[in-house]
């Protein structure tokens, strides 16, 4: 009897011992088929304020995965497995999200849309080793002494002079600027215009500052004020959902000013919701469909991301970001590709060292970790559509 239960105690720990071997080998380099795995996580807002313009970066990055599902490592073939997970737009939740892209053992991130998110997460993915390269994150915050967040888009500084040249360019002298308080893309993206268009080079006025709380739907106050200091540019770098309320209000209140944004307005929500009240406004971006300029892999991007917007049952109409993410993932791949290691201590190095070309332009990181970039694309609203109006460069 005692020798059953010694054998059946032996039996059990033979059990656990291989069971937690074979959780290991799959959690760092198999899978339960048997197959060599690399993981790369999606770090963006699927819900919450910005949860629009996350599930666009998100599709770029997962287009991207279906065209190079698979990478060679010494000589052998890993499955790119994806670990999508939802920062609801949210600090803390972004800090969860970070700490669960550890323990799911990625080989690095992408993401995030929404600066303020990244910023919250960037000291765990750099303590943890973990590299992470945001899409449309602008903040100067986001790579700033940390060695292990890159991005392949341009930075609020540039984003906020070219808006102010733009502005004064097109014979706007009075510029009102109006931002969401704690918001780190709209509060840095509001300064950046600020200084730039007051700068003694434009020689611009700023006659109103308004800040909104998050979550903030009636803002009727602060553009009371703005109508009655006569800006004739209002600059509103704010989120998706809360744009439309920004726009329609203005109108309604008879403000007849220019309104002009950043990045986050290049979303047909923003037409759908705020209407007739849309045409004219103005805003920046990263990238556009017909640039007739555009790289070899933005030639074959086009047409390729169409037919999956449509089997998704989505618009054709190609967001920067969408870009953004499939340039992110692309830097991913031949960072990996070059290191010839799933660690992300190589994979970081490796980083800092590659040059391509990808949908959005040419690509390479300085020494902070910031694409090496300088044009912008200038968009308007026009007849419900969104209309390329010029690039701009500015060194």
């Amino acid at each position: 009897m005692k020798f059953k239960k010694l054998l059946s105690l032996g039996l059990v720990l033979t059990l656990s011992i291989c069971a937690l071997s074979a959780c290991s080998q799959s959690a760092s380099s198999g899978s339960a088929s048997g197959k060599k795995v690399i993981k790369i996580g999606i770090f963006e807002p699927a819900t919450g304020e910005n949860g629009g313009g996350g599930k666009q970066e998100a599709d770029g990055v997962l287009y991207a995965n279906e065209q190079m599902p698979t990478i060679e490592i010494n000589g052998e073939t890993y499955d790119i497995e994806i670990v999508n997970l939802d920062n609801k737009s949210d600090k803390t939740e972004a800090v969860n999200v970070a700490n669960k892209f550890i323990s799911e053992k990625v080989s690095c991130v992408i993401g995030s849309y929404g600066s303020g998110v990244s910023i919250a997460a960037g000291p765990i993915f750099e303590e943890a080793k973990i590299p992470a390269i945001g899409g449309s994150c602008t903040n100067p915050q986001v790579t700033e002494g940390n060695e292990y967040y890159f991005r392949v888009c341009f930075l609020d500084p540039f984003q906020g002079t070219v808006m102010a040249n733009f502005a004064k360019q097109n014979g706007y002298k009075k510029a009102a600027v109006l931002t969401q308080l704690g918001d780190d893309y709209s509060e840095g993206l509001g300064s950046y215009f600020k200084t730039a268009f007051k700068s003694a080079s434009l020689g611009g006025e700023i006659v109103a500052e308004e800040k909104f709380q998050t979550n903030a739907t009636d803002f009727k106050a602060q553009l009371t004020n703005i109508k009655n200091s006569n800006a004739d540019f209002i600059f509103a770098p704010s989120s998706i959902t809360t744009a439309p309320l920004i726009i329609k209000q203005a109108r309604e209140l008879g403000i007849n000013a220019k309104i002009g944004a950043g990045d986050t307005w290049e979303n047909g929500t923003i037409i759908d919701n705020a209407g007739k009240s849309a045409e004219g406004v103005v805003f920046s971006t990263f990238y556009d469909e017909n640039d007739v300029n555009a790289t070899a892999e933005a030639k074959s991007f086009v047409p390729g991301f169409k037919e999956y917007l449509k089997k998704t049952n989505q618009p054709d109409i190609i967001p920067a970001v969408s870009a953004l993410g499939y340039d992110a993932y692309l830097a991913a791949y031949k960072a990996i590709e070059k290191a010839q290691s799933t660690n992300g201590e190589k994979i970081k190095d490796a980083l800092k060292t590659i040059s391509f070309d990808g949908v959005t332009g040419h690509i390479s990181f300085d020494e902070t970790g910031d694409a090496v970039k300088n044009t912008a694309y200038i968009k308007e609203i026009n007849n419900g559509q969104f209309k390329f109006l010029t690039t701009t460069t500015i060194g």
